[in-house]
């Protein structure tokens, strides 16, 4: 086996950990709002907050020693990343309230997919091979048959726009290639970004209402929300990234059909036939993508 072929590997690994992990974020979330009647904003603000903490600690179990020196190279890097993540979910969760679940999360999955696809095909200056243009287009109609049955309706080009907004700011994360800052390890600047999101979100949050029930099951919910489809996920993913962007899909693919999934099992939500045949086309996709590219790109 080649040290590429290895190394991507690896890459695939942590992507698929990272979208089994995403897709368990929903069900925290409905049970978060649930017991504690958060709003999504608030839910949001907690989660980079309180995964940013985790990734910190992380970094630390993992061995990460960071010399941080405060820079103005590493506050802008840091500040535009938590920006983005923060314009990622908000504008998700916007785009939520505007249309549908469903919906949103179809345009966003769909958007990043073929955005991420068409950046990395720019980035390399080649153009995107047959496999990979096949996967996304088996990826798309699987999403659309897995997810069309929740699109419900509201104002639907407000919902788009938002949703688009909400892909484009993930995918910039995504194809972001910059070498770190001297001296700070992947994890710990990954953690410090999310900080940086969830305090631009906090004043909205806070406005929304943040109070918590000081009760085992719903701090037990808030602290997964933060450690596993959170500080675990993101740090899987963008350690992923490491290797190149091409199988990034795995992970976005992974998460809705994840979520669907669980959705059956544990909330009772029956699936129907056109929802298993789109879950199949999704897997069909994340296999096709996680093989490596006829001729070695």
């Amino acid at each position: 086996m080649s040290v590429d072929t290895s190394v991507r590997g690896r890459a695939v690994g942590l992507f698929v950990l990272s979208g089994i992990f995403w897709g368990t974020g929903g069900l925290a979330g409905i049970l978060l709002a649930g017991r504690a009647g958060l709003t999504p904003v608030a839910i949001a603000a907690f989660r980079l907050l309180s995964g940013g903490v985790l990734m910190l600690a992380l970094a630390r179990v993992c061995g990460e020693r960071s010399r941080w020196s405060v820079t103005r190279e590493l506050v802008i890097r840091a500040g535009s990343a938590g920006l983005l993540l923060a314009v990622f979910q908000a504008a998700y969760f916007a785009a939520a309230e505007a249309t549908s679940v469903g919906l949103s999360t179809l345009t966003v999955m769909v958007s990043v997919t073929v955005m991420v696809t068409l950046g990395t095909a720019l980035i390399e200056r080649r153009p995107v091979p047959g496999q990979v243009a096949g996967a996304v287009v088996i990826a798309v109609l699987g999403l659309a048959l897995l997810l069309g049955a929740k699109a419900g309706g509201g104002d639907r080009v407000e919902g788009a726009i938002l949703a688009l907004v909400s892909s484009a700011g993930f995918a910039v994360l995504t194809l972001d290639r910059r070498d770190l800052p001297l001296g700070v390890e992947r994890i710990s600047f990954t953690g410090t970004s999310f900080l940086a999101g969830g305090m631009l979100l906090l004043p909205a949050g806070l406005m929304a209402g943040m109070a918590v029930p000081l009760r085992a099951d719903t701090l037990g919910v808030l602290l997964y929300l933060g450690l596993v489809p959170t500080a675990l996920a993101y740090a899987a993913y963008f350690a992923g990234l490491e290797a190149g962007t091409r199988a990034a899909g795995v992970a976005v693919l992974l998460e809705p059909l994840t979520a669907a999934l669980l959705g059956a099992l544990l909330l009772a939500e029956r699936l129907t036939a056109v929802q298993w045949a789109g879950a199949a086309l999704v897997l069909a996709s994340i296999v096709i993508q996680a093989r490596p590219v006829r001729g070695g790109a």
